[in-house]
């Protein structure tokens, strides 16, 4: 899926829809997938994956967010416990609207290292969840519970399945494929996209999620970029000025990867894509062939 996948494997961009179409309804008799996102605050997996992760919930699969700091400092007005019950209560809400599960991890937001203890956990949350699927962000990254969030996630890659790391949970039989959510960071190398997923039919749950996201989207990030001023006062006012800056955000997605919807979807369908969500095959972990892509996304064909 995307133009380095269809080099990789070698698929025929023609031949690409049509194959994907039919899987809608197959997904739904077979086991469903179970999915693990990593972020790290209390809004990256909402971000990051939120409307992929509706869509593979609509379809019947398993999805779990886990943030892997408590977020207990992003705010700049209160901090401490206080701040990060109300973002794990956000997330909660954030889960109830997506259809998934989340949880947030107890490690303070600002001070995530790659320690022994940390590699240890994330790789008992990836066991726990019997995960076919892991995202996590690339491991270069402005913050920096960004990077180790995608250093631990890396580094879990291969631990998942050694049965005498963590052995008081069992290990994986088969190892997960590893995505990387989308950034925008050029050095040392830039995101190049594998799957590129039109989330048209799902913007307005991922707007909704994000609108519940009350303390970072109307008061704690418009502080930062010092435009709180800007922020509307109403609920129904927030909640359109929210849509708004999301038709906008993954509307650049859909036109940053456009040639690769394309590819996926033929020129009409292609398109007529407005908004994407888009995710990068790490080299770590299960190497998907064609068949386990179209298996893993099995959405390209629901309306």
């Amino acid at each position: 899926m995307g133009h380095r996948s269809l080099r990789k494997f070698g698929w025929k961009a023609c031949t690409i829809f049509g194959v994907l179409v039919g899987l809608g309804s197959a997904s739904r008799a077979a086991e469903p997938l179970r999915i693990i996102v990593f972020g790290a605050h209390p809004d990256d997996c909402e971000l990051d994956a939120g409307g992929t992760a509706a869509r593979w919930a609509k379809l019947g699969h398993k999805v779990k967010f886990v943030s892997v700091t408590n977020g207990d400092i992003g705010h700049h007005e209160m901090a401490g416990a206080i701040l990060a019950r109300r973002r794990n209560a956000e997330v909660q809400a954030c889960a109830k609207i997506l259809g998934v599960t989340s949880e947030v991890l107890d490690i303070h937001d600002g001070e995530l290292l790659p320690t022994l203890e940390n590699r240890r956990a994330i790789t008992r949350k990836i066991r726990e969840w019997r995960a076919d699927v892991v995202i996590a962000h690339r491991p270069n990254d402005y913050h920096p519970d960004h990077r180790y969030t995608g250093i631990l996630v890396q580094d879990a890659a291969f631990m998942v399945i050694v049965p005498s790391f963590c052995p008081d949970v069992p290990a994986l039989r088969k190892n997960p494929v590893f995505l990387y959510s989308e950034d925008n960071f050029k050095k040392p190398t830039p995101f190049e996209p594998d799957v590129v997923v039109p989330i048209d039919p799902v913007i307005e749950a991922k707007v909704s999620a994000i609108d519940a996201l009350e303390s970072q989207f109307y008061e704690w990030n418009p502080w930062l970029d010092g435009t709180l001023d800007q922020v509307p006062k109403t609920q129904p006012e927030r909640r359109n000025w929210t849509r708004e800056r999301a038709l906008k955000r993954y509307g650049a997605t859909a036109d940053r990867f456009r040639s690769h919807l394309v590819a996926e979807l033929g020129d009409s369908e292609g398109r007529a894509v407005k908004t994407a969500e888009a995710f990068e095959v790490c080299e770590y972990g299960s190497q998907p062939n064609q068949e386990t892509l179209r298996r893993l996304f099995p959405f390209f064909g629901e309306k």
